[in-house]
């Protein structure tokens, strides 16, 4: 039998639906997308880079209220606002994941929560 436990985290940014910001359910834990608020600021930085950290930051708190990491993710999916900020996010993704990288979509969408340029979600093992 499959169990579903919420994970919660104010080192992340507050879900702004109804939505969890991750459900772990046997060995995996599903992270809702993260968009790129620095939780210092509650703003979206300048660049494509750092908001591609600040998301993936996002994530690695929440997959660490669940006692796992981004190091063990599985499969990640970005989706950008426009395609043309691939390279810039993809060189500030690399960072996190120098070896060995999840397995990775990547998507253009017409539009995301509250405007931002780009939105990351992922599964990770437990």
């Amino acid at each position: 039998m499959t169990c579903r436990r919420p994970v919660k985290t104010e080192n992340a940014p507050a879900a702004v639906g109804p939505y969890s910001q991750g459900i772990k359910s046997d060995d995996f834990l599903f992270i809702s997308g993260q968009l790129p608020i620095d939780m210092a600021t509650g703003e979206f930085p300048d660049s494509i880079g750092e908001q591609t950290r600040c998301c993936l930051r996002n994530l690695d708190a929440i997959a660490k209220e669940a006692n796992t990491s981004l190091k063990n993710a599985v499969k990640l999916t970005v989706f950008l606002m426009d395609m043309n900020d691939f390279a810039e996010m993809n060189a500030a993704y690399t960072e996190f994941f120098p070896e060995d990288p999840p397995a990775r979509s990547t998507i253009q969408v017409a539009g995301l929560p509250k405007n931002a340029p780009i939105e990351i979600e992922a599964i990770c093992v437990l």
